[in-house]
């Protein structure tokens, strides 16, 4: 897939990370998603020694089978600043973007959108990039207030940064920790609710469109360990 727009340098300084930052928050898009999407991608990345990989995997909608699953490995070149994990992941995620052959309508990442204190988490940044709405989903709050949903699968309450809605804490599976959901861009909160619990199994509590990446990422982090071990 090609890359949409070269949007900035990835070498900024904290206080120009900031700025672009809170220049992308000014055009983000919380907008009904039009249709249904018949081709998703779920993105992570995982880390070992000064490595990291990003995962993407393409996923059929209707039949939720595996179409395309691309990597790509490299140095990391940013370090981890809380709050400006895009601009150390979004590099690695781009050169592995751009051998993808198949052509998502949606992207889910393993992070945040909105819920974020500029609002520019990892799935939102991305969105600029790529010219695509996408989904953050994360395993734990970044910031925000809520009330416990139900431990019923489905509930779900919304995450408060004061008054302004910026996410839901979602049950996925009956009694299993929920995970926590938000808009990246170009859909609503209650699309981000619908379409991830579309693709929640019976295995884990983590939705299949992020957990077959994470899954991947695994595998590839421990074959890489196992290389270097018996070099």
């Amino acid at each position: 897939m090609d890359i949409k727009q070269q949007l900035h340098s990835f070498d900024l300084t904290r206080t120009e990370m900031e700025a672009l930052q809170l220049q992308l928050q000014s055009q983000i898009q919380i907008t009904p998603y039009s249709g249904q999407p018949q081709i998703v991608a779920g993105v992570d990345l995982a880390y070992f020694d000064n490595q990291a990989i990003a995962v993407i995997v393409a996923m059929d909608v209707a039949t939720k089978k595996v179409i395309e699953t691309v990597s790509y490995m490299d140095t990391v070149s940013n370090d981890y600043i809380p709050g400006f994990l895009a601009f150390r992941e979004l590099p690695l995620f781009l050169e592995a973007w751009k051998k993808l052959k198949s052509s998502p309508d949606l992207v889910f990442f393993d992070g945040n959108g909105i819920l974020h204190p500029h609002r520019v988490g990892i799935a939102t940044h991305a969105s600029f990039w790529i010219d695509k709405p996408t989904i953050g989903i994360a395993k734990t709050p970044m910031i925000g207030t809520y009330q416990t949903p139900s431990p019923v699968q489905g509930s779900y309450e919304w995450i408060y940064d004061q008054d302004e809605i910026i996410g839901a804490v979602l049950r996925t599976q009956t009694d299993v920790k929920p995970v926590y959901v938000s808009v990246g861009n170009r859909v609503t909160l209650q699309n981000t609710i619908d379409f991830t619990m579309h693709w929640v199994g019976n295995k884990s509590r983590i939705p299949e469109i992020t957990r077959q990446p994470d899954l991947l990422t695994r595998e590839l982090r421990r074959d890489y360990l196992h290389s270097q071990k018996n070099g």
